[in-house]
């Protein structure tokens, strides 16, 4: 490598075990809940680990990655990080021992990834072996798709000094494509919000049980929880103005985040092609990586039955259309792929364990039922809302700056699949929807859920 940097200075600041943010008293001692942790992944911090991920591969064999990774923005910014990448031998997996490790190898190649196919003028197609070869086996490993997911860009990329999750203050990315304050804050304030909204999982997990034995305290306290946990996440979103620059966002960093899907005009008419060498290797067209693919925010949908019928093209699906109908998956089931497979299976297993809503729609004229019913319309206007302020956000970092003339000499993402159109119906978004129909139905979807007329599917 021409870039030497002393292992030192890579390795000078060492992970430290730090206590988990606890969102209330842990619920790993709960009879009804005691498969979150050891089957699904799930802590105190929600979705995120107990504790925060890894700085850093322990074993020096993987020091060539660890290299380019602490140095990833002044690589992209001298144009250099192709050349870097194509000078690399081919790592294999033998010395990843713990989950944590492998999380931390799938983080390093996606960014890495990330970087080549986007870091130069053009979108590179084709992904060389060095990062093919064990990427791909990585992912097989976490059962998760070679790509920049919101796992690998959110959940698994961040430390605190302060062991509280959702405290914005003391959270830090440990990478960045840009290396700008406003990419930091952008990540950031997702990890804050999934960890501000942990407690609700345990909460409603134990309401749907409830729903069968008739138990309205319980019920009805883990809807009031869901409420607050999701005006607090609220404003959470609502903090991304504070230290994040719309025209950063639009120019420098939302090219980076961009998937293989649908990006023809980007540059990839055939998605990327994974390299394996001697002539092997296959064609994808994957997702970029979005706050769609948060296992929260569908947690959110399920406990509540929000049912989602678009599939995120240009023309969705009507709200009051049957999912059976569509050519394919809602774009919320599709992107359970791009999700951690045991957050996947978490959701499926949500899923089947019943309805609130169905329970809320039971025709019981009591004093009881009807807080029932007011909690939960709480709740659905709480999540509606959120849509609403997630509508407005990206109107100000997308929307709006995809109607400017942009200086960046970067491809961007964002213009390149507006700009044949004019209309800002037709812009994508990262995860490859068309954005505005997109969100606006999934809004209208939520708000949908609180006519109990309309049957649950």
């Amino acid at each position: 490598m021409r870039i030497v940097e002393s292992i030192l200075y890579i390795f000078k600041d060492a992970p430290v075990n730090m206590s988990p943010h606890a969102l209330g008293p842990s619920f790993q001692d709960s009879t009804c809940d005691s498969d979150l942790s050891r089957k699904y992944g799930i802590s105190d911090n929600g979705f995120l680990p107990a504790e925060a991920p890894l700085q850093f591969l322990p074993d020096e064999y993987y020091l060539p990655w660890e290299l380019l990774i602490h140095n990833l923005p002044h690589l992209l910014k001298a144009d250099q990080l192709r050349t870097e990448i194509d000078s690399l031998d081919v790592l294999q997996t033998d010395y990843l021992c713990s989950e944590p490790e492998w999380r931390r190898a799938y983080v390093i190649l996606a960014f890495l990834a990330q970087g080549y196919v986007w870091g130069g003028t053009k979108a590179a197609e084709i992904i060389p072996p060095c990062l093919s070869i064990p990427f791909l086996e990585i992912s097989r490993k976490l059962e998760l798709p070679p790509v920049l997911t919101y796992a690998a860009s959110n959940l698994w990329n961040f430390t605190s000094t302060s062991g509280d999750f959702s405290d914005l203050e003391t959270l830090k990315t440990l990478h960045t494509f840009t290396g700008t304050q406003d990419e930091v804050w952008f990540f950031m304030v997702s990890v804050a919000m999934e960890a501000k909204a942990g407690c609700a999982i345990p909460a409603m997990c134990r309401a749907i049980e409830a729903t069968y034995h008739n138990d309205y305290d319980i019920i009805e306290d883990a809807l009031h929880k869901l409420r607050q946990c999701i005006e607090d996440v609220s404003r959470l979103l609502e903090r991304m103005y504070e230290k994040n620059d719309p025209s950063v966002f639009f120019n420098q960093i939302r090219p980076y985040l961009a998937g293989s899907k649908n990006m023809a005009e980007a540059g990839l008419p055939n998605g990327v092609f994974f390299d394996l060498g001697d002539g092997n290797g296959e064609w994808t067209q994957l997702r970029g990586g979005s706050n769609g693919q948060s296992s929260l925010i569908q947690f959110f949908d399920i406990s509540l039955g929000v049912n989602h019928t678009g599939e995120g093209n240009n023309t969705p699906h009507s709200p009051g259309s049957s999912p059976k109908s569509a050519a394919g998956p809602s774009f919320h089931e599709e992107v359970r792929d791009y999700m951690p497979g045991r957050h996947r299976r978490f959701l499926e297993h949500v899923k089947e364990m019943g309805s609130i809503r169905e329970f809320v729609m039971q025709s019981k004229d009591t004093t009881k039922h009807q807080r029932i019913r007011e909690a939960y319309f709480s709740a659905v206007d709480a999540l509606t809302d959120f849509r609403n302020k997630h509508i407005q956000l990206v109107t100000r970092y997308i929307i709006l700056p995809s109607s400017l003339k942009s200086v960046a000499k970067k491809q961007n993402l964002a213009s390149a699949s507006s700009q044949h159109s004019g209309c800002d119906q037709k812009l994508r978004g990262t995860g490859g929807t068309a954005l505005l129909p997109f969100l606006q139905q999934s809004r209208d979807e939520t708000s949908e859920t609180a006519n109990l007329s309309i049957p649950s599917r």
